[in-house]
């Protein structure tokens, strides 16, 4: 299939994902590495941004991690920005159950996103944007292949801190490779 891999699988997000993903997106642990605003949001307001951005965007294609085992939705990942004139896309990966962080699910599910948008949409580059203090991503993004671009600086406050934005960018040619 598609859409899956030996310990997890996508399906295309839907309205009824709104709750889940509610969940996530008002723990200040799962979006401190993510959520640039660390807002809470209100269950209508995370309704609304999963109806209009996740699945009222023309532009993107949006789905549900899975753990294969449960069929429990684990995390949400994206496509976003599709230009298939200059066959680019910016990809989304968030974890959202902490339990499964540090075990290889981000990997696994990065490579199946990644395997999709080279290999069955054809795309000639997918990019990324990354808080630098997120180590582990920025290692795992690296060790697919993904290069460092460029950098927005101190473009995120958190924590007391100024922090720089990374932006990353694989092209398809380097992902075969790797």
């Amino acid at each position: 299939m598609l859409f899956e891999s030996s310990r997890v699988s996508f399906r295309k997000t839907t309205e009824e994902d709104a709750a889940v993903y509610h969940t996530w997106r008002n723990d200040m642990e799962v979006m401190r590495t993510t959520n640039p605003s660390l807002d809470l949001f209100t269950y209508a307001e995370t309704r609304q941004f999963v109806e209009q951005v996740i699945l009222g965007s023309g532009t993107s294609k949006s789905y549900m991690i899975l753990d294969k085992l449960s069929e429990r939705p684990i995390g949400i990942t994206s496509l976003i920005q599709l230009d298939f004139k200059n066959r680019s896309a910016e990809c989304i990966l968030d974890i959202g159950e902490k339990e499964f962080w540090g075990k290889g699910y981000g990997n696994e599910s990065l490579r199946l996103l990644l395997n999709y948008a080279f290999h069955e949409l054809n795309l000639h580059r997918v990019s990324l944007r990354v808080f630098a203090f997120n180590d582990k991503a920025v290692a795992l993004y690296e060790k697919i292949g993904f290069k460092r671009e460029g950098i927005s600086r101190q473009a995120l406050f958190r924590e007391g801190q100024w922090h720089d934005l990374l932006h990353m960018g694989i092209l398809q040619e380097e992902y075969k490779a790797g």
